[in-house]
Order: C-alpha cells, then sequence, then structure tokens
C-alpha cells in the first residue's frame, strides 16, 4: 500500500475518451490510440493497458483487443508537466534577426515548437526561454510564439519579445497581413502551372492525428493555399505555396486531397510510392531518397510581417535546408537520365 501511495503522490495522469466511429475496422485497441494520441508510443500504450489503464466501455481490456463501431475507449496516460515548470535549456537557436521587439529564427526539422505530450525538453520554447528572459505568453500559456511550424517541418519563425509585439503580430495572423511562403516536393505530376487549393481543414473523424478537407465546409475551418510550380522530376513536383490561412497541417492536408501527398510525409502516407514504377531500382532510387530526406518534403522559406515598432514591413528568406537539397539533386539526376 505505501508503494502505490508513492506512486500516486508523484504522478498526476490525464484522460483520454474517444469513441469509434460507425465505419470502424476491427483494430488492435493499442493501434486504434497510436491514431489519437500524439507522441505517445505503442510501448507506453501496452504498459497501460497491462496496468489495467485502457477502457473499452469501461471494462479494462489487453492491448490486442480489437476496437469496434461505437465502443468507448479511455485510457490514462501520465500528465504532461505544468507550464509554469518550463525548463529553460542551452539550445543552440538558428537566428536570422534580433532586435528589442521580436526574433526570427530557423528552426531545424525534428525539433518541436512548444511542450506537450510526449515532449517536454528540447523544443524551441525551452531554447528561446533561456535566451530570453520574461518572454509574454499568448492565450495558451506559451511564450512568445504567435504561430507555428510543424516538427518535422523545417523554416522561419518570428517570435514576440514584448507584450505589444505580441499583441501586434498576433493581430497580424489573425487578419492575414503577413507573408508565409514554402517549399513543399509532391508526389505526381501536377496540373498546370500555378493553382488554388480551397477546402475548410479539420480534425479526421477516424484518425485524430490527421487534418482532413472538408469541401463542403461541414466541418474544419476555411483554408486557402495558392501553389506555383517550380520543377517536375518525372514523378514528383517540386512546388512554392504561399499560404493565405494558416490551419494545421495546411498544406499536407491540401495536396493530399488534390491527390498529390508530399514526399515522404509519414502521417499522410507519403512514405509510399504513390507514383512511378515497379522496377526494383526504381524502388531502391525511392528509399534513398527517403533516407537523405528522414521527414516531409516541407520547408518555410520565406517570412514577411510588418515591424510591430517601426511599422516597416519586414521580409526574411532562408536556404533550402541540406537534407531537401539532396533529395532534389538525387530526383534531377534521375529525372535527366531518364529523358536522355
Amino acid at each position: 500500500m505505501a508503494e502505490e501511495q508513492d506512486i500516486d503522490n508523484e504522478e498526476l495522469y490525464e484522460h483520454f475518451n474517444y469513441v469509434a466511429h460507425e465505419g470502424q475496422e476491427p483494430l488492435r485497441v493499442d493501434k486504434f490510440l497510436m491514431n489519437f494520441i500524439e507522441n505517445a508510443t505503442r510501448n507506453k500504450i501496452q504498459q497501460s493497458a497491462k496496468a489495467g489503464n485502457v477502457l473499452v466501455n469501461d471494462v479494462a481490456v489487453k492491448s490486442n483487443y480489437k476496437v469496434k463501431p461505437h465502443d468507448v475507449v479511455r485510457v490514462v496516460l501520465a500528465y504532461p508537466p505544468p507550464e509554469n515548470l518550463l525548463v529553460a535549456e542551452d539550445i543552440p537557436l538558428d537566428i536570422i534577426y534580433e532586435d528589442s521587439d521580436v526574433i526570427v529564427v530557423n528552426k531545424p526539422a525534428g525539433m518541436v515548437v512548444h511542450p506537450g505530450h510526449g515532449n517536454y525538453s528540447g523544443t524551441l520554447v525551452n531554447g528561446l526561454i533561456h535566451h530570453i528572459e520574461n518572454l509574454p505568453t499568448n492565450s495558451n500559456e506559451r511564450p512568445g510564439l504567435v504561430h507555428r511550424i510543424d516538427k518535422d517541418t523545417s523554416g522561419l519563425l518570428v517570435v514576440a519579445k514584448t507584450e505589444y509585439a505580441m499583441a501586434h503580430l498576433s493581430k497580424q495572423f489573425y487578419d492575414r497581413t503577413t507573408e508565409r511562403k514554402y517549399i513543399a516536393l509532391a508526389w505526381g505530376n501536377i496540373d498546370g502551372d500555378s493553382g488554388v487549393i480551397e477546402g475548410h481543414i479539420g480534425r479526421s473523424l477516424k484518425n485524430r492525428l490527421q487534418m482532413n478537407v472538408f469541401p463542403e465546409g461541414d466541418f474544419g475551418k476555411f483554408a486557402k493555399t495558392h501553389y506555383k510550380v517550380l520543377e517536375r522530376y518525372s514523378y514528383v513536383t517540386l512546388v512554392e505555396c504561399k499560404l493565405e490561412t494558416g490551419r494545421t497541417h495546411q498544406i499536407r492536408a491540401h495536396f493530399k486531397y488534390i491527390g498529390h501527398t508530399l514526399f515522404n510525409d509519414e502521417r499522410y502516407g507519403g512514405d509510399q510510392i504513390l507514383k512511378g514504377t515497379t522496377f526494383t531500382k526504381y524502388k531502391q532510387f525511392v528509399d534513398n531518397c527517403f533516407k537523405v530526406l528522414p521527414r516531409q518534403a516541407l520547408h518555410a522559406k520565406t517570412l514577411g510581417f510588418t515591424h510591430p515598432t517601426s511599422g516597416e514591413f519586414m521580409r526574411f528568406d532562408s536556404e533550402i535546408p541540406k537534407d531537401i537539397e539532396l533529395c532534389l539533386e538525387k530526383w534531377k539526376n534521375y529525372s535527366a537520365n531518364q529523358n536522355e
């Protein structure tokens, strides 16, 4: 009893509750939960099930239980630490620009922007609070942040250093007066040299870690992406994307919606060969591309905003990261050989 009491005192818990969709096919409960709980490992879920903390319809189940339509699945996992326990960490930051109001950083792929479930340290925010004292917090208690990019997306972010700068920049993002351009490598030969993708974006009804496009606007929020083709390499296309809105996974979801999932985007199926031949050599070539670029081919290249104090419109540009460059070089060579 004493040991149980010690554990209870040391750990808080977070409850997740999900109802299986009408069209849910039989699926192991540990795999089912992997689709919903971001950054939770399968082993952690299995250990929770072993401890009796995974419940289906209020009955504890083993990790191999097959979830069926309408099942109510609950799981109990450790809470992330409270925001006031954010720890400053001496993490190298690629600072593009800094003054008394703002800081512009070039975030590498693999770095999480802010602490959350499964990522309590090593984030951009941990590095920022070490670099800058007394960062203002937004409505979500996230120091300095007025926008974000995904963990495995690289590129530019602006961070507010004062309350006024945060309010000013937040309104710019809300009013869509900022400039944000990305480069992306997408599967397939995209029709036309430019275009616009529109469609409300919201959480998938089947996989809560994915965002879906709802063209009828019955779910989600309005989203609009402009794109321009930069290069075509046989079975993939390099595009520049300009965001008119800033929804979660906007470019990733929009390009999957039009049938051109981003190259090596694991969450949206881009880590499979979606276009090309069945030749073994081609498969080996694509696998090599995946190895040099082990994440989705997406980079926030250009960022523009009005400076909160001076009123000057500032535009910053970043180089294409080495991993994307290496992948593009491979596709250039492959495409050139195909055309010979």
